[in-house]
């Protein structure tokens, strides 16, 4: 997986053309940092998904995989993702894992879960934005997504995930 076309991209825009989605589709230079690919999207960094993959330990046998969605200018807080699952260690999914729970490369990853191992919790700040952006399992192409649709359709469990 280089940020070439996958499974990823394709699956996104069937399920948002089935479920009448409104969005559209915006492509641009191969980019996978929040900042940089808002700057090329040209939208406000905060207006941006950014999508996180996250390992939380339960105890000393049960891993868990969380895919962590918060603004793109706002900082994750891996305490509060350890204490929604009460975990007894959380970290960061190191690359591999992060890329096979995602199904794309690291930068392109969505804020939606194809992977019944990866649950999906997005910080409820979110909804502040009548549009969200994210990077669309390719480095040279995003989404706009309405941001009601996007809720409708990845139903993602909300949480305060946010660092303040």
């Amino acid at each position: 997986m280089n940020g070439e076309p996958n499974g990823a991209y394709e699956r996104l825009i069937a399920d948002m053309d089935a479920g009448g989605a409104r969005y559209r589709v915006i492509e641009h230079a191969p980019e996978g940092r929040t900042e940089l690919v808002s700057a090329l999207r040209g939208h406000d960094v905060a207006q941006a998904a950014k999508c996180l993959i996250v390992m939380v330990k339960v105890g000393k046998k049960q891993t868990r995989h969380v895919l962590a969605v918060v603004p793109g200018d706002a900082r994750l807080d891996l305490q509060a993702v350890k204490a929604l699952h009460d975990g007894t260690y959380v970290s960061f999914a190191g690359k591999e894992k992060a890329e096979e729970l995602a199904g794309s490369v690291s930068g392109t990853v969505l804020p939606f879960s194809y992977d019944p191992r990866l649950e999906l919790v997005a910080d409820p700040s979110l909804l502040d934005q009548p549009e969200l952006y994210f990077n669309a399992g390719r480095l040279d192409r995003s989404v706009a997504l309405a941001t009601d649709d996007y809720v409708r359709l990845a139903a993602p469990r909300m949480a305060n995930i946010t660092a303040t």
